[in-house]
């Protein structure tokens, strides 16, 4: 190694993740080809859930507003996401960058053994 070169860690080449809110709008008559999407819309969430691409998804109680936090590169990739969405074509969203969130965790009590 050179002198007053230092070696990057592998983390420094990384790609940084942002986090985004998304709030959409959905249609306020449901037809029956959006009914049909749901169970379909359900799966890509979960598995977007489970890559930890969505962190959170929330439906409001009338049906018609979708809170979406995810975690993208950037705005670009965000809409990538959305677009793999099966009702994504009923969906019109708007896109804000977070400087960050904060959420409670949910932490499961130390087992006893008495």
């Amino acid at each position: 190694m050179k002198a007053g070169l230092i070696n990057e860690p592998a983390f420094f080449n990384s790609i940084v993740m942002k986090e985004f809110m998304i709030v959409v709008s959905l249609p306020e008559v449901f037809s029956p080809r959006f009914l049909s999407l749901i169970p379909d819309q359900r799966k890509t969430v979960s598995a977007l859930l489970k890559e930890g691409i969505i962190i959170c998804y929330a439906l409001s109680l009338e049906r018609s507003k979708l809170w979406i936090t995810m975690s993208a590169e950037d705005i670009e990739d965000v809409q990538k996401q959305l677009n793999k969405f099966p009702l994504a074509r009923y969906m019109k969203s708007d896109i804000i960058e977070l400087m960050f969130q904060q959420s409670a965790t949910f932490i499961l009590p130390e087992p006893s053994l008495n």
